[in-house]
């Protein structure tokens, strides 16, 4: 019987695409359940008005990995973001104007090491 007749592609390629196409519950599989995904979609901040006011404003997701591999996107903020992050050292100063875009991917390999990338855009 050729393998297409088992499963029909449009489905098999939907289950893969959703969760890891094997179990990954276990510990040794832990690395990826560490990568975290920070979407820094803007985050600006500037003086406005006579009387100098700072307005601050920030949309920041973060996504994660699950037991079985799937990823979901919540809600997150520029304080949760990582020490390694880059470019937002002087949030919440006075009112240095900023205004900043990125995706910052962070990870823990197999053995426990820190790594991460980031992109800005």
């Amino acid at each position: 019987m050729p393998v297409d007749n088992l499963v029909p592609t449009d489905l098999a390629l939907r289950l893969v695409q959703d969760r890891a196409d094997i179990d990954i519950s276990g510990p040794e599989f832990n690395f990826v359940r560490s990568i975290r995904v920070f979407d820094v979609r803007y985050a600006r901040q500037h003086e406005s008005g006579r009387d100098g006011d700072c307005n601050r404003s920030a949309t920041v997701v973060l996504g994660t990995y699950g037991t079985q591999g799937d990823f979901a996107w919540q809600r997150s903020s520029v304080t949760a973001l990582p020490s390694a992050h880059e470019g937002l050292e002087r949030w919440g100063e006075h009112c240095p104007g900023i205004y900043h875009r990125s995706v910052f991917v962070d990870w823990r390999d197999y053995e426990g090491n820190y790594g991460f990338e980031q992109v800005n855009y």
